[in-house]
């Protein structure tokens, strides 16, 4: 039994606090605010981010940094533009070959680096992983069957997060291509946004198959740039999350999506999700890395020209549909 500390309780952070407990962990579950965490503790819910689903008794909660000085892992669970000021909070806390589990899903927008290479740059001492794949918040909560991906350079790091997390229905796989289970991750949430702007738009099931397909091309070509493994992409991480984020009802990335092609200004957009939208956060990111690294991105370029330089939706599907004739 280990003691596993999540910092974060936003929907991703409690339900993954419940999966650790369910998988015979200590848990210790970390606020940033000090009225958030009181409420969590008196209702033993998280009535806005995770509404319905009872946290057991013995998962502590706290808004005390020293708190989760006692544990024997870290998983980070904030949203990713917050993931290098927690690690920098908390740096003075990991011990020398302590495991850290980022489960957060986008780049650093400072350095456009993957949040594990942010996490081992300002935390040396730390056994740096990573946990994604095709997974809402709201199922895990309940203890609905997910499956995902641990990933670590080091095998037997990646291991270790397997045994934490994985129960009989939390069934999670390893990988060593650290680099390819993030990026998917991080980019299938602006293909998300683009399949929930067709929806809006009033366009077809076609036309967002066509946006996933092509989707998954292009966030493999980046990948591999970045030296990930190709068949990263068809697997959990890649075509499994973007399949759950571009379809299911809980995506907040394809809800966002959807409110835009119905042509809602993106500041009504982000107070109507209510929650952050990882697209919308990481589009400029996508797309500058992108330029830097010579990829060819079209969906991600609409996608950051739709947020941020005034592109009209419908637009931007014309310009996708019209590009230069090429083979697949």
């Amino acid at each position: 039994m280990k003691t596993v500390a999540v910092i974060g309780s936003g929907s991703w952070g409690t339900a993954l606090a419940i999966q650790l407990h369910t998988a015979g962990n200590k848990v210790i579950l970390w606020s940033f605010k000090e009225e958030e965490a009181t409420a969590i503790l008196s209702d033993r819910e998280n009535k806005e981010f995770l509404p319905g689903i009872k946290l057991p008794e013995d998962i502590v909660v706290t808004c005390k940094d020293e708190d989760v000085s006692w544990a024997d892992m870290l998983v980070f669970a904030t949203p990713s533009k917050f993931t290098r000021s927690m690690v920098l909070r908390f740096k003075p806390l990991i011990k020398d070959g302590q495991i850290v589990v980022n489960v957060s899903k986008g780049l650093d927008e400072e350095s456009l680096k993957c949040l594990s290479e942010v996490i081992a740059e300002i935390a040396p001492q730390a056994k740096v992983a990573v946990l994604s794949g095709p997974s809402h918040a709201e199922e895990v909560g309940r203890g609905m069957a997910s499956a995902l991906v641990a990933a670590s350079k080091d095998p037997e790091v990646a291991a270790e997060v397997q045994n934490t997390f994985m129960s009989t229905m939390f069934r999670v796989y390893t990988s060593t291509d650290i680099i390819g289970v993030q990026l998917g991750g991080a980019l299938k949430n602006l293909i998300a946004l683009a399949a929930g702007a067709a929806d809006g738009c009033g366009f077809g099931d076609n036309a967002k198959a066509a946006l996933m397909t092509r989707g998954i091309a292009e966030i493999s070509r980046l990948g591999v740039a970045m030296g990930a493994n190709a068949k990263t992409f068809s697997g959990l991480t890649g075509i499994g999350d973007l399949i759950v984020t571009c379809t299911s009802r809980h995506s907040r990335n394809r809800r966002a999506g959807v409110l835009l092609g119905q042509g809602k200004p993106l500041d009504e957009v982000l107070s109507e999700v209510h929650m952050v939208v990882e697209g919308v956060v990481n589009a400029k990111a996508a797309y500058l890395l992108a330029q830097k690294l010579g990829v060819d991105m079209p969906i991600t370029t609409a996608i950051n020209d739709v947020l941020y330089n005034g592109l009209n939706v419908k637009e931007a599907v014309l310009r996708l549909m019209t590009r230069d004739r090429i083979e697949e």
